[in-house]
């Protein structure tokens, strides 16, 4: 009895032995057949709605790739991670995509200090990093890597795209800044004063406010502060849950009979959140937004516009855009150099030209920043955003300027990385 308990035992463990023996090849040919992406983004925490456009636009992005045939006949196969928004968190994400989920590729972003310490680990091991929603500066700037990669714009060049309009419109008028005490919200507003001429800060007055811990009444008190000085611009240079709780006080402050709002960044989902009222007269700057195409006449962004909303029942944010075109520059950058080694496909990117959803840009080489056209925009009245099917159609766009005029020099790109103590030069890779 006891000699027949322990065959079948054996039997059964032989059974098991067999079947992985047998799985492991199918397993391995399965894993060869693949190429994992990471996409580290805002699930939960102040960016949330422009987390989840990211998302959308990125597994549309995929599946169309993976229709077509995947990246050099693999298909695409996503690791997703929640950052809220946390430098700790994406430390954690990024590393554990890396090391434990094996990904040749890492992109994302929301707030510009989860992009750079994203960027810092990608740069230690050897992976490529697109920045999705990073607007700070020094993301290609003092804190540019060589496996770093940009595609949507950054402050400096959405600042001179907003200053040439308000210049025109309110020069030698007073400003109030009221600026997320990070990475961002400082290169954000250096920018903006020097585009704008309001760098003297005896005359044109500002507060920081706590990120990412801020308080209602941190902004509650920050605004009174900007009413008690009585500026002609009110320039919120907050992003995300934070600008849209600090516009709806101001809004109900009675500030914006009094002078004119201005947000550096816009996206729908901070105009979704803030409320059509609240948004209405509002300026601003973007590196895309969807009604582009149209203006613009660019059919492959209409497309893009036209299935995103067939499949989500809403307009894509600026963060989709961009997530979306990083998936199909990472697949063209690959299918140029022919293999998924990091080095290659960097080296296939540096000045490489595109044209996806809008007109021309460009990987600029010696900081890999994307050099595009960039648009100041108005926010509609509330009536006419409430007409649109989605109640989403928020924002005129006022001026475009294009991306060579906007970006940053290499004579400025230079003095920012050696008033750093950075060099003037990305980090070789391995061969050169």
């Amino acid at each position: 009895m006891e000699m027949e308990k322990l065959s079948n035992k054996l039997t059964v463990l032989a059974v098991v032995l067999l079947f992985f023996m047998i799985s492991l090849p199918f397993a391995s040919f399965a894993n060869e057949n693949k190429v994992k992406i990471a996409l580290n983004y805002p699930r939960t925490g102040p960016y949330y709605k422009q987390g989840i456009d990211q998302w959308r636009a990125a597994e549309m992005a995929r599946i169309e790739i993976n229709n077509s045939g995947g990246i050099l006949g693999k298909k695409v196969e996503f690791k997703w991670y929640d950052s809220k928004s946390k430098v700790d968190v994406t430390i954690k994400n990024v590393t554990d995509a890396i090391d434990r989920k094996g990904v040749k590729m890492v992109f994302g972003g929301s707030a510009s200090s989860v992009a750079v310490a994203a960027a810092k680990i990608c740069q230690e091991k050897g992976i490529p990093f697109f920045g999705t929603l990073t607007y700070s500066t020094a993301t290609t700037g003092k804190e540019g890597r060589r496996h770093t990669f940009r595609e949507c714009y950054n402050a400096w060049m959405g600042a001179k795209a907003m200053a040439s309009y308000l210049k025109s419109r309110f020069g030698g008028k007073k400003y109030f800044y009221i600026t997320a005490d990070y990475t961002w919200g400082w290169t954000t507003e250096s920018s903006l004063r020097k585009f704008s001429d309001t760098e003297d800060k005896t005359t044109h007055k500002g507060i920081l406010t706590p990120f990412p811990t801020a308080k209602k009444e941190e902004f509650s008190n920050a605004l009174r502060l900007a009413e008690k000085e009585r500026p002609d611009v009110l320039v919120l240079v907050l992003f995300g849950k934070d600008m849209s709780t600090a516009i709806r006080i101001a809004t109900a402050m009675g500030l914006k009979n009094r002078m004119q709002i201005v947000v550096p960044n816009l996206t729908i989902g901070m105009a979704e959140t803030s409320t059509p009222k609240a948004m209405e007269g509002v300026i601003g700057a973007l590196p895309w937004t969807w009604q582009v195409p149209y203006k613009y006449n660019y059919p492959r962004g209409k497309a893009f516009v036209e299935k995103f909303v067939e499949r989500y029942n809403r307009y894509p944010s600026t963060s989709g855009a961009s997530a979306y075109t990083i998936m199909y520059e990472y697949k063209a950058a690959v299918e140029r150099a022919g293999t998924f080694d990091s080095a290659a496909v960097i080296k296939a990117l540096e000045g490489h030209e595109y044209q996806l959803l809008k007109d021309r840009q460009v990987w600029r080489t010696f900081d890999h920043q994307s050099v595009q056209t960039v648009y100041a925009v108005k926010c509609k009245p509330e009536t006419l955003v409430l007409k649109d099917k989605y109640n989403q159609d928020y924002f005129e766009i006022l001026s475009s300027l294009p991306g060579d005029t906007a970006v940053r020099t290499r004579a400025e790109w230079n003095a920012a990385r050696e008033a750093a103590g950075k060099p003037t030069h990305l980090e070789k890779l391995p061969g050169e």
